[in-house]
């Protein structure tokens, strides 16, 4: 398989560094760094830099992805990096399984063991965590989580910015 691009992750913390594993597993970028304000190379190895400096990474990283929790702030850096042309990056864990039916926007994270039924569709920066289930012909708006072992029951329409929290289901 051919690597597709660089791939820069906006936040080293610990749901960053899943993410590097993620993209890591999918095997399909030639280079994966961080950018991040708490973090720098004494406590991660591949922070590059701070979150201001993302113009300057343009150049040299086609994909871009978001791990930061806080949907306002998700939403914000997501803006930025397309503001750079840099296209946020869609993940999926190999273990995972996204019917081909459904529809994932820019920027999604679907972590191992996760399911995403037919018919569902993942709005920009959502994240779906292990063991979660998104049911068939269900809606997870922009910018929302849904925890591990939580349920978006069929044909749910869940609000942006939506935190569903670990083992619970919805039919918002």
């Amino acid at each position: 398989m051919s690597k597709n691009g660089n791939l820069l992750i906006l936040g080293a913390g610990q749901y960053g560094q899943m993410v590097a594993e993620i993209a890591q597993e999918m095997g399909i970028f030639a280079k994966i760094a961080f950018l991040d304000d708490s973090f720098d190379s004494r406590h991660c190895e591949r922070v590059e830099g701070s979150l201001t400096d993302l113009p300057k990474f343009a150049a040299d990283y086609r994909y871009g992805f978001v791990a930061i929790g806080n949907p306002e702030l998700r939403r914000k850096l997501t803006e930025q990096l397309l503001q750079n042309g840099i296209t946020p990056a869609t993940l999926v864990h190999p273990t995972a399984y996204v019917s081909p039916s459904a529809q994932l926007e820019s920027g999604c994270c679907i972590e191992p063991n996760a399911t995403v039924q037919t018919g569902a569709t993942l709005k920009t920066a959502t994240f779906i965590a292990s063991g979660a289930v998104v049911r068939h012909n269900a809606v997870v708006g922009e910018y929302c989580h849904v925890d591990c072992n939580a349920v978006v029951n069929s044909t749910a329409n869940v609000p942006a910015g939506t935190h569903i929290l670990a083992q619970e289901a919805t039919n918002a």
